[in-house]
């Protein structure tokens, strides 16, 4: 893959700069919770205005579904985006028509400017030409930075790389270069650990993978499933018996395909679903009838480990057990933190992403001892998928 990126960018002084930018964060009571994303951006918005440039932040909140809804307004996160950054920030009431632009009219070089929400406008999520060129109106150059709304072809994530020059910001590069060392050029072998609760939900994921990956790791309740369609008995685990021949065909995938497929050996069972809950390691060949799996045990651990020591590349999507919870995060938590060593030794690169897998590598402690730890979620997902993200596409014609 080959796109610009701010590097390419030089004499941008007083040049308007509309910047995407992912600001979907978590607010409650009017407060931002978590400013992890606002974090992500910041090197690329202050780069920016270092240079001299006019920055001028484009950003959705929410599902406005084309109507302006109040509590949906970007205003909430300012004050958080004020303070990540360190400077005080401006703020239009709209990103297009007049008060965009009396805005930007007064933006001084190196300022930035916060437009009110995309999705406020119906055309931005039918990416719609006029609303496009009206977005494109108050730039001179267009950077995507929100690798997270990559898989939308949206006015502002694709629309805008087709009027403008357009370049890659330095939260999209990173994320692009820890992908293609992931699974676009990676070096081998390649081990992907992939859990959650559900293979209905990461089936596509899964057929694309054992086609990618030396080996690949199944954890988590769809575990059970595969279990199950192997003819183990799993007892009261969480597994969806009806996706059996989808589970076989992917096992079948992957032996043609020279993928080894690794299921827990044995696993922590208990009666019930709570913390410390009474239990005990057992081999899955004898999960009691009324117990269920929230854990794999410790043969598993050692066998998933041998192969995270074998790699050269991991990609990590989803826990290895009920890791919310103790004792069932032991597995999750002893994979990780034996990951994150291979990573600092340099024998590994380790890229991991999704929602509950970002929370269980913080819950480790390991989170920034990995190569890389997307926060993109559906795009991370559709990524692995081997799904084309349009955002990053349109990027990849801009050579």
């Amino acid at each position: 893959m080959i796109f610009r990126t701010l590097d390419n960018l030089t004499d941008i002084a007083g040049k308007r700069v509309l910047v995407r930018v992912d600001l979907n964060v978590p607010v409650k009571d009017g407060k931002v919770t978590d400013a992890t994303r606002i974090e992500r951006v910041a090197p690329t918005i202050l780069e920016l205005s270092k240079k001299g440039a006019k920055v001028i932040l484009l950003a959705h909140f929410g599902r406005p579904k084309g109507e302006v809804v109040a509590d949906m307004s970007l205003n909430q996160i300012l004050p958080a985006v004020n303070e990540v950054l360190g400077t005080t920030v401006a703020f239009a009431s709209d990103c297009v028509g007049d008060a965009a632009a009396s805005a930007i009219a007064e933006l001084g070089n190196g300022g930035i400017l916060l437009l009110e929400n995309t999705r406020f406008h119906k055309g931005e999520e039918k990416n719609n030409a006029d609303f496009t060129a009206a977005l494109a109106a108050n730039g001179d150059i267009y950077v995507n930075d929100a690798f997270s709304a990559a898989h939308r072809a949206h006015s502002s994530t694709e629309g805008l790389a087709h009027l403008l020059p357009a370049y890659a910001g330095r939260t999209m590069q990173a994320e692009l270069e820890a992908l293609e060392k992931g699974l676009g050029n990676p070096n081998r072998p390649v081990v992907a650990i992939v859990g959650g609760a559900k293979v209905s939900t990461k089936i596509d994921l899964l057929m694309n993978l054992v086609k990618k990956v030396d080996a690949l790791v199944i954890g988590g309740g769809m575990a059970n499933t595969f279990l199950a369609a192997r003819g183990t008995d799993v007892g009261k685990s969480l597994c969806e018996h009806d996706l059996a021949d989808t589970a076989k065909q992917i096992m079948i995938e992957a032996a043609g395909a020279g993928c080894a497929i690794v299921l827990p050996e044995d696993g922590v069972v208990a009666r019930e679903f709570k913390a410390n809950a009474e239990n005990e390691v057992v081999a899955v060949s004898e999960i009691p009838a009324d117990a269920m799996m929230l854990d794999v045990g410790p043969k598993t651990i050692d066998a998933v480990n041998a192969w995270i020591s074998r790699a050269s590349t991991l990609v990590w999507n989803g826990p290895l057990g009920a890791f919310e919870i103790a004792p069932f995060d032991t597995a999750t938590v002893a994979a990780a933190k034996h990951a994150a060593a291979c990573t600092k030794d340099g024998k590994l690169v380790s890229v991991a992403g999704g929602g509950d897998t970002v929370a269980a590598l913080n819950h480790a402690g390991v989170a920034d001892d990995f190569t890389y730890v997307s926060t993109a979620g559906g795009a991370f997902l559709e990524w692995m998928e081997g799904k084309p993200l349009p955002g990053v596409d349109v990027l990849n014609q801009q050579k």
